[in-house]
């Protein structure tokens, strides 16, 4: 028989049930502090009645990230009750984003941040040197190695806070620091709204609002012309037009403008040209898709595009053509995952840019689950040129039996780098003959990179093979987003390959196995004098079947061509 419990021991069960009734007196885990809701109120603004937006929260990283130079601990968790997020949901959003720096409280915040680019084209041009010599002399500032600025045409580049530094010198750098130099100068010389309007500009725009033109019209139009996505991918632009405006209303717009792909920088040199002509773009394509909010997703390093297309923004708003949808412009914050697509609309929601799996495909369910029409901001730009001549005298352009004018990211040892229009189909020796002025004196031409690092590397007797789409994967490379890197003999496609399988290896989600260890182990066997070639192609095979997007996918391409057309630097049977 069980033994009484003691007098002394007995629970008083009402009192108990009184006591787990009553609420805590504070949640649990780490508490806000008031001063630091009150520093997230002044940046971010008092919550509406509804709350603040789930989808802004990278935007309100990025404030509290400007003003004090990091994210402080106690103002991620402020900013968590400010949005009624979790504190883990918040620390996962920001630790993701390489701009981003959490900081402890005890920490001090560094005074500046200088980025050195460490890939392949400013590499070639000496960046590895320029950033130890200014480790070793900037020692109250933060220095730090980062994966492409997109300044290719600039290398070596850098930046000082947010301001950009072309052919950047020990000097240089040094002396914006010194004289706290951190943000944008004077603003690019762009065609201003007045000029561009006085230039026939938006008058699309406008047709298609008062029906005079047809939108059916405006895709037969970029059907026959064949302008296909210049962002990487190459699918047909009428024919995605076409899909999305099939499915049920409403429909969204995401414009990618985060051309992290080293080597490429297109986007940014003509959007500091002419913004109008590509927002004209996005409106004409909003129109005849029947698109009822548009997220420009730009990437965090083109500080100076930013302010300037914020600027054509309010031009256009200001005086609109026609009636314009909603356009919010998003930071991106140093992911060159983001340039995906589906990862790009997890961005744009404020979450992780991690890719989607699909099906189902974006056109279908995209941002916040409705058909989203996806565009590179290349592709934009191109539809007034268009529209204004006909698709004929599009794809009556070409070389070699190719349709079609591409713009050309070419960068390293040549003697004029830069954006160059040229025709689809044109070879990499007439591309540097004809358009860059040759090789860079003192260097004959070895080896090329012909679509960024996702692209391959080919050898100097393939530079007669046409650049465009569907033309390079016989020889395991593709055309991309056509950033071409030029090496010479004084470059090893070894060594250009180890570079982008670090990049990848740093860019990486993490959301896949293959890629996140199948990239990581690559660098590392990539720096052996002799290549374990058995173990690297297995991990090529893996990757390329196994990854969940582009990045582990097209990782492999460099390691293949380097076994493939340089087996001589890795002492590799050829």
């Amino acid at each position: 028989m069980q033994a009484p419990i003691p007098s002394e021991t007995r629970i008083d069960v009402s009192q108990l049930r009184q006591t787990l009734g009553k609420p805590r007196a504070q949640l649990k885990g780490r508490q806000v502090l008031p001063e630091a809701r009150a520093d997230v109120q002044a940046l971010i603004g008092l919550a509406p009645a509804e709350g603040h937006r789930r989808d802004l929260l990278i935007e309100h990283l990025h404030v509290l990230n400007d003003h004090y130079r990091g994210l402080f601990e106690r103002h991620l968790v402020a900013l968590a009750a400010e949005m009624r997020l979790s504190v883990v949901e918040v620390f996962e959003v920001a630790s993701f984003y390489h701009h981003f720096d959490i900081l402890k409280d005890d920490q001090s915040a560094p005074r500046l941040t200088v980025r050195v680019c460490d890939s392949l084209s400013c590499s070639l041009a000496g960046s590895d040197t320029l950033l130890r010599q200014l480790q070793a002399q900037l020692l109250d500032v933060k220095v730090v190695p980062v994966p492409c600025l997109g300044r290719c045409e600039q290398a070596p580049a850098a930046q000082v806070g947010q301001q950009a530094v072309a052919h950047a010198t020990v000097a240089e750098v040094s002396q914006r620091v010194s004289q706290n130099q951190t943000q944008p100068n004077a603003l690019p010389h762009a065609v201003q709204l007045k000029d561009y309007m006085q230039s026939g500009g938006y008058r699309w725009a406008q047709q298609l609002a008062t029906g005079v033109c047809e939108a059916e019209s405006v895709i037969q139009q970029l059907e026959s012309s064949g302008l296909r996505g210049l962002g990487g991918a190459g699918f047909p632009a009428g024919r995605k037009w076409r899909i999305v405006r099939s499915q049920a209303a409403p429909r969204l717009m995401a414009v990618n403008i985060d051309e992290g792909e080293p080597g490429t920088f297109k986007d940014r040199t003509c959007l500091e040209a002419d913004p109008h002509r590509f927002l004209e773009g996005l409106l004409i394509a909003a129109q005849v898709v029947g698109i009822d909010a548009v997220y420009i997703y730009l990437r965090d390093e083109y500080h100076e595009a930013r302010l300037l297309l914020t600027q054509a923004l309010a031009e256009l708003r200001a005086n609109p053509p026609c009636r314009l949808p909603l356009i919010e412009l998003r930071r991106g914050a140093g992911a060159y995952i983001c340039g995906e697509e589906s990862a790009m609309i997890e961005s744009i929601e404020g979450k992780r840019g991690e890719p989607r799996l699909r099906p189902p495909y974006i056109a279908e369910v995209g941002l916040w689950g409705r058909p989203t029409l996806e565009h590179n901001f290349e592709t934009l730009f191109w539809i007034r040129e268009l529209l204004d001549n006909g698709p004929e005298h599009f794809s009556a352009q070409g070389r070699h039996g190719r349709q079609g004018l591409r713009r050309f990211s070419v960068s390293g040892r040549v003697q004029n780098p830069g954006v160059k229009l040229a025709p689809a189909g044109i070879t990499l020796r007439e591309l540097v003959d004809d358009y860059c002025g040759g090789m860079a004196e003192g260097h004959t031409l070895y080896a090329y990179l012909p679509g960024g690092a996702s692209g391959g590397i080919l050898p100097a007797h393939l530079a007669d093979v046409p650049l465009d789409f569907d033309t390079l994967q016989p020889y395991g490379c593709f055309i991309g987003s056509a950033a071409v890197m030029v090496l010479s003999q004084h470059d090893s496609a070894r060594d250009a390959a180890l570079n982008v399988m670090r990049f990848f290896a740093h860019e990486s989600c993490g959301q896949c196995t293959p890629c996140r260890v199948g990239t990581e182990k690559a660098a590392q066997l990539m720096v052996n004098k002799v290549w374990d070639t058995d173990t690297l192609q297995d991990l090529a095979q893996v990757m390329g079947d196994a990854s969940i997007c582009g990045l582990g996918q097209a990782a492999p391409n460099p390691i293949r061509c380097v076994l493939n057309y340089f087996p001589h630097e890795v002492g590799a049977a050829v």
